[in-house]
């Protein structure tokens, strides 16, 4: 892992204990989750899932999976997707790049960005689709709603085999102020963090 994203790994886990005890239940449902599909021998698959897919959902899937291979966990596949269609925002992104993340962006309108935790990890292909897209698991997933209006405008997530409720505030409420890379850098944190003690969790 490359060593700037495993100073912040350390850091991001002093902060568990602050966690509150309604999202640490969320989070160690899923935690559940992983560990009953792998021991039926089963990849656990993991679809975060927000409004647009260019925030929130993004990073929780990128820490999802860094911190499955902070704790060796494998037979784990971390996706995202939104209820609509736009691009990985720009700010998220340079969230991500803070926090230790290698981001390769080949432009475009939607650039599907190559992220990486690890010269010899593997290349996560990131960018806005709908849940539902191709890219992602079709069933057998479990769905993590990562805002409220997603989850409020999906009652059913076809296909997923398990759902948890794990809303994050918005960064983009900042988008153009001067709180705007602390809001971001927040939330990246806020996200690695509960990724990370979910993780943990995983028996």
């Amino acid at each position: 892992m490359y060593p700037r994203l495993r100073d912040y790994i350390k850091g991001a886990l002093l902060n568990t204990g602050a966690i509150a005890a309604p999202r640490k239940t969320a989070l160690e449902e899923v935690s559940s989750f992983i560990a009953m599909t792998r021991a039926a021998g089963e990849a656990a698959e993991l679809v975060f899932i927000c409004t647009h897919n260019s925030r929130r959902s993004q990073m929780a899937e990128l820490w999802a999976a860094a911190a499955a291979e902070h704790f060796g966990i494998d037979g784990v596949r971390t996706f995202s997707g939104g209820t609509e269609v736009t691009a990985f925002n720009r700010h998220a992104v340079a969230a991500i790049e803070r926090a230790g993340f290698l981001v390769r962006n080949p432009g475009g309108e939607n650039p599907r960005y190559r992220i990486s935790f690890a010269d010899d990890g593997p290349i996560l292909e990131c960018f806005s689709k709908t849940y539902d897209d191709p890219f992602n698991p079709a069933r057998g997933f479990a769905a993590i709603m990562t805002c409220s209006d997603a989850d409020q405008a999906c009652p059913l997530v076809l296909g997923a085999a398990h759902r948890t409720r794990l809303p994050y505030d918005d960064p983009k409420v900042a988008d153009g102020t001067p709180e705007e890379t602390s809001q971001y850098d927040a939330r990246c944190l806020q996200i690695a963090t509960e990724m990370l003690y979910l993780f943990s969790r995983v028996r």
